[in-house]
């Protein structure tokens, strides 16, 4: 889960100081164009309104959070439907431009569209650059491993382990940080497939990846032995200076709250509430 580990950076030194102790319809920005008017005032939110849509980008190719059913079926996947939920909260509807993941901030500094919705994880820079929604996933980073496995329960059992890891991946830092052996692999299913066959006691990953796998295998074998202290949250991104957007979005998440929205999407593409 590479969109959401890349602002994992103060969850790893925490974790590693306790163990040493597409374009958009619309002129010029999505549908809501610029996101103030000649006079300064902040127009995100009503553009969109009479627009009768919010465009978000997204990728598409990443599952469960934004792809297409079947692999050529219809956008689907848990942030889709969470912004499709908060679309319906604004009186308008949700339009997704799929976007690489290596070009969607761009496309945002350039309006191409309204907001991201892609598992942006919030972190100081974005906060600085980019107006953040309020967390609608919340996560951690996970120990895996079988379910009769009783010699780990903590990252610090980890040292003189092996794990199973990708090497581009902030949790193999975590992983070696923490003592392990490593043994490079391609990704998530390699990783399951050693720990299965006994040859690495564990993996170090995103919680999410875990209950995702969990839902279709729900008679896999594994566990979740330990848990990190610090979580890591995911959020909507929009133009810096979009606060009615903003504000107007993070009420509609606080009332997909209330009615149980969101932890009903949760249950149903992770077995749980991630959503708090």
């Amino acid at each position: 889960m590479n969109r959401r580990t890349f602002g994992l950076v103060g969850m790893l030194a925490a974790a590693s100081i306790a163990l040493a102790a597409c374009g958009g319809t619309g002129a010029g920005a999505g549908t809501g164009g610029s996101s103030s008017n000649a006079s300064g005032g902040d127009t995100s939110l009503s553009s969109v309104k009479a627009a009768g849509q919010i465009v978000f980008a997204t990728e598409g190719t990443y599952k469960p959070f934004s792809y297409h059913q079947g692999g050529a079926g219809d956008l689907t996947g848990y942030d889709v439907e969470v912004a499709t939920a908060v679309a319906a909260k604004l009186g308008v509807k949700a339009k997704f431009e799929e976007t690489q993941w290596d070009s969607i901030f761009a496309g945002l500094e350039a309006r191409r569209f309204d907001a991201i919705s892609n598992q942006v994880t919030s972190t100081p820079e974005r906060q600085a650059k980019y107006e953040l929604s309020t967390p609608y996933t919340v996560s951690q980073g996970v120990i895996v491993t079988k379910a009769d496995n009783t010699s780990i329960n903590s990252f610090a059992d980890l040292k003189g382990k092996s794990t199973a890891q990708s090497l581009t991946s902030n949790w193999y830092t975590l992983a070696k940080d923490s003592g392990a052996t490593v043994q490079a692999v391609e990704g998530w299913a390699q990783s399951v497939s050693l720990l299965k066959d006994g040859r690495v006691d564990a993996i170090v990953n995103d919680k999410l990846t875990f209950l995702d796998y969990q839902v279709t295998n729900p008679n896999s074998g594994l566990k979740i032995a330990a848990t990190t202290k610090d979580s890591s949250d995911s959020v909507f991104a929009f133009h810096k200076g979009s606060k009615a957007l903003d504000a107007a979005v993070n009420t509609a998440l606080k009332e997909l709250a209330a009615d149980g929205t969101l932890t009903k999407l949760s249950e149903k593409y992770f077995g749980q509430d991630v959503s708090k």
